[in-house]
């Protein structure tokens, strides 16, 4: 089976072109070639496959089979590649997700994404406690649900221990399906930075629909401009809310290398 390895600002993905492969059992896959010793390693599995309605539709996996709705980081890549390998003649199109249609623009060195509509999931600011802490959180719809905590500090934000901490975040009972969950310091209203624990896979370098999130929650609590630089762990993006409420997404999307799969 062939696959190309892409990343967006390190949070990296495999991807199979189902335009022209076969995958019978994806979410069995996802977990046996995520795996960074035992596979090709990444954060998960994403398929390019047809679709009725759009050029193209996005199937994305977690590391640990589970199958997701909505990837920022996973749809620039697929339109990356849905344009360099010439499943698309134009640079916009839209792509199909679980969460409905992502219009993109492909352009040399970055891909753009209108997220769609983001949406408050509960109170603007809403208390919660985790593993025993008091604390409070803003609730995000992104297409995929999203927690996001303010740190009061650049250096308290680095000093998390996501991998210890995580999972308690992760499974809430606030939240029965998992949740995204997203620690915010804000330097400035146009500049936020960011870490995340994703639902599925654990602390990644990067996140889309989480620096959405982030970018959302803060604008709606009056603490950033309508248009932010999101800094995570492997790089920015650009979040710019639009007149009609959507939140258009810019940065990155490489393609690392390709090669064959050979499945036990």
């Amino acid at each position: 089976m062939k696959f190309t390895k892409m990343q967006g600002l390190g949070n990296d993905y495999v991807y199979i072109d189902c335009f022209s492969e076969r995958v019978e059992k994806p979410e069995e896959l996802a977990v046996r070639i995520a795996d960074r010793h035992f596979g090709v390693g990444g954060d998960g599995l994403i398929l390019i496959c047809p679709s009725e309605i759009a050029p193209v539709r996005m199937r994305m996996f977690n590391a640990d089979g589970s199958e997701g709705k909505m990837c920022g980081n996973g749809v620039r890549c697929v339109a990356r590649y849905a344009f360099d390998h010439g499943l698309v003649k134009t640079r916009r199109f839209a792509v199909e997700t679980g969460a409905g249609l992502r219009e993109a623009e492909v352009s040399e060195r970055e891909v753009s994404i209108d997220m769609g509509e983001v949406k408050l999931d509960g109170e603007l600011v809403e208390p919660i406690t985790v593993d025993g802490k008091n604390t409070s959180m803003t609730p995000v719809n992104v297409g995929n649900p999203h927690a996001v905590y303010l740190v009061d500090s650049l250096e308290a934000l680095r000093d998390l221990n996501l991998n210890e901490i995580g999972p308690a975040y992760e499974h809430h009972p606030r939240f029965p399906e998992g949740v995204n969950s997203e620690f915010l310091y804000i330097e400035s209203p146009e500049k936020l930075h960011m870490r995340v624990y994703e639902r599925g896979s654990g602390e990644t370098l990067a996140c889309g629909t989480g620096a959405t999130a982030v970018a959302f929650a803060a604008m709606e609590r009056g603490l950033a401009a309508e248009r932010v630089t999101v800094e995570l762990l492997g790089g920015s993006l650009q979040l710019e809310r639009l007149a009609n409420g959507h939140f258009r997404m810019t940065g990155p999307a490489v393609e690392v290398f390709s090669g064959c799969y050979f499945s036990e």
